[in-house]
This record gives C-alpha cells, structure tokens and sequence, in this order.
C-alpha cells in the first residue's frame, strides 16, 4: 500500500534508480512530503547500503531503514531485456525519476534523459553526481570524503592550521546534494505546471560541498586568503563559540553588539566590555584568543546547568553539547517529533528521524518503514496494468525480485 497521509507533493509519482545516500536522501525528502517514491533496486542484492552493517535491527541494516522510510520498493534486473522494459514502462508514467549512478551508466542502459523524453516530454529527471555531468571532471566517481576535501570544507574544519585534515563528521555533502536535488525538482515541477515540460536537473557532491563554504568564500573573495580552521569559533563574528565551564562545555552566540552586553552583563563580567580589545566586533576578533583567555577564566567557575540559566533568562543564544544519544532525548527534538518510530515487517518498531519541515495546511511527515527487497513489487507492478499471472512468471524467471505475493500489506 502507499504510505498514508496527504502532503504538499502528494500525486507525484517519483521513481528512485539511486542507491546509498545522496540519491536515496533526495527520495527521503521528496516521501516526506508526500511523494510517491517507488525505489528501483538491484535484483537479488539491493541497495549497496542493505549491507551496511553492523548495525542492524534484527538483521535489517539501520543505514538502510533510515535512508528509504516513506518508499515502495521494487526489485528489478535491469540487465534483463524484459527487466529494464518493465523500469521503462514505471518511467514512462512517471513525473521524477532521481538517479546517482556513474556517468554515462543510465545511457548504456537506455535511460538517458533524451531517451525518457521522448516517450515522456514531462519527465524531471534528476542527476546527482560527484562532481556533475559537465566540466572536466564529469566522469570521475565521487565520495563525500573526496568531495569535502575539494570543495574546501576539511581546510577550515579542525582546531587550527598545521593540524591534520579533519572530516566534519556526517556525510554532510552527499545530504546537502540530496537536500538540493529535492529542490531543483520541486522547481523543475513548478515550471512543469506552467509550460507542461519537464527537465534535467543536474547537481553534484562536490557542488554541494561548495555551497556550504559561503561564508569562507566571501572572506577569500574579499581578501584573497584562504580561511583557516578555528575550532567551533565564527570567522566574522566574537564570542561565537565553545566555552568550557566547570563541568564540560557550552557554546555561546554573543555574535553581535546587543548580545555582547547582555553576556558580560549576565556573567558579572563587565569590565570586559570597557576593555579596549574587546569594545567593538573588529576588536574582539582581533583579539579572539585573549577575549575567549578571558571568558574561559569566568566560565569556569560554575557548572553549564547554571551558564544555561543564567543566559537563557537574558536572551543570549547558547546551547549545551549533546551527544547524538542525547539529541534524540531532548525536549524541543521530541515536541518537533524530530524522532518518530515506524512498524518495519521484520525489525519490527524502529527509531527515525522525522520530518524536518512542518506544512500546516498539507502535514505529510513519517508514515512507513524502508521497504523490504521487493517488498511492493507486486502492487506497483499490477497498478501499472501488468497482470499477477505476468509477475508471478517473472519472479520465477529472474526478472524482478518479490518480498511477498502482493498481499503482504
């Protein structure tokens, strides 16, 4: 069955060729807002992220259940003549189709988009790649480890220069590419509804990478140096980071004249607003060691419960540390259902993030479970006009693969 509930995007049919992250992240965000994402996976092994294990929940991969909640799923050889008519025929019908393959792979298939488009003028056919499918490294493959390095983000990542490189921790380029390939599409369709054409849209790893450096381009734009890391500190603004208290650490985000007040008023530290190193933005950053020297001396003095109380009573930004594990327990993470539970046929009640944009008007959000390996390709298949006796024959040939007879739901 689909998933239920109606979100902004509901009556999209969206057909996900794409496996891992990227690809599967920009079905995530698509599903969540309603989309009908039917993922099309290898017969027989799946998505590569199925065995992206440990950890499971019951022998079902926790990477894999976390990328493909709010999908169908189907299984097909694609190097099976009847195999890839049946993924043209889903395609022909279709408003999306996401795919992350290596280059030319969707062409040697006959999959290209010049190919959809002629059966299917209205096709959004969506592209995430390493590094794009133009420019002289259109035929690389591409990793977020690779496209982190080379979009400039593991130069300011870390506690300082001469250090060694540091990855900023999640895949943040292949959940960026994703995030932005959902919005090329939900544009690309926007002018759909105007013109009754659909479009390549193209983005990359290495563009996502990139994207997140607008501030250290800006500084490297109008000075011509390359920024440095700094730790958890702000490149613009002071005091706009970690600072440690008697028990651990909290951050703080005193980032402009206003809240800088306010925080030496609310730790009993005025003096330092009289200090000349410390009088205005320029001179605090100037002197960020010998500002932060100082902060860390009073911080000190008492626990991160009682900085919290103290700065939050006055309306200066600041937040504890948390852990991953504490995230997931935290009040407003909770009241947002940031953290929701689906029914999975096998791991039974599994943990997910939610939904992380609200429609008030057309809710969408988390309603099922990742598929199992072919779990709804009976019910794709015979909602796309095939008949059972068809499928039953091509699941004993080898063509597609099935968790179930069609009435598993």
């Amino acid at each position: 069955m689909k998933p239920a509930g109606k979100g902004p995007l509901d009556g999209l049919r969206v057909i996900e060729l794409a496996h891992i992250m990227a690809g599967p992240a920009c079905g995530l965000m698509l599903a969540d807002m309603g989309a009908d994402v039917i993922k099309v996976e290898k017969y027989r092994t799946g998505d590569d992220s199925r065995r992206f294990l440990p950890p499971d929940i019951n022998g079902e991969s926790a990477a894999f259940m976390m990328m493909n909640r709010n999908k169908r799923g189907v299984a097909v050889d694609l190097k099976h003549v009847k195999g890839k008519a049946i993924v043209m025929d889903l395609l022909k019908e279709a408003d999306v189709v996401i795919e992350n393959y290596r280059h030319d792979t969707m062409g040697r298939l006959g999959l290209d988009y010049e190919t959809l488009r002629a059966v299917n003028p209205g096709i959004i056919y969506c592209e995430i790649s390493g590094f794009g499918r133009t420019g002289p490294y259109r035929e690389r493959g591409g990793f977020d480890l690779i496209a982190q390095g080379m979009s400039g983000l593991m130069s300011v990542t870390g506690e300082g220069p001469d250090r060694a490189p540091v990855k900023i921790g999640p895949p943040v380029t292949d959940i960026t590419a994703g995030i932005l390939a959902a919005m090329g599409i939900c544009a690309a369709y926007a002018s759909r509804l105007n013109t009754g054409l659909g479009q390549r849209v193209d983005t990359s790893l290495f563009e996502a990478g990139i994207t997140q450096t607008f501030w250290q381009s800006a500084i490297a734009f109008a000075t011509g140096a390359a920024p440095e890391p700094l730790g958890s500190a702000h490149p613009l603004n002071a005091p706009y980071q970690s600072v440690a208290t008697r028990d651990g650490w909290i951050n703080i985000g005193a980032a402009n004249q206003t809240n800088w007040l306010l925080l030496v008023k609310a730790i009993d530290a005025e003096y330092l607003a009289e200090d000349p190193r410390f009088l205005s933005n320029p001179n605090r950053m100037q002197n960020l060691t010998e500002l932060m020297d100082e902060l860390n001396i009073v911080f000190r003095t008492n626990t991160t419960k009682y900085w919290l109380a103290c700065l939050n009573q006055v309306g200066v930004p600041a937040g504890p540390i948390l852990d991953i594990c504490e995230m997931h327990e935290d009040p407003q993470v909770l009241a947002r259902e940031m953290v929701t539970e689906v029914q999975h046929p096998t791991a039974g009640n599994v943990k997910t993030l939610g939904a992380p944009v609200k429609f008030h008007g057309t809710p969408g959000g988390v309603n099922c479970a990742a598929p199992l390996l072919g779990q709804h390709t009976y019910e794709v298949l015979i909602e796309l006009g095939y008949e059972r006796d068809c499928v039953d024959r091509w699941v004993a040939e080898g063509v597609v693969g099935a968790a179930s007879d069609g009435s598993f739901d």
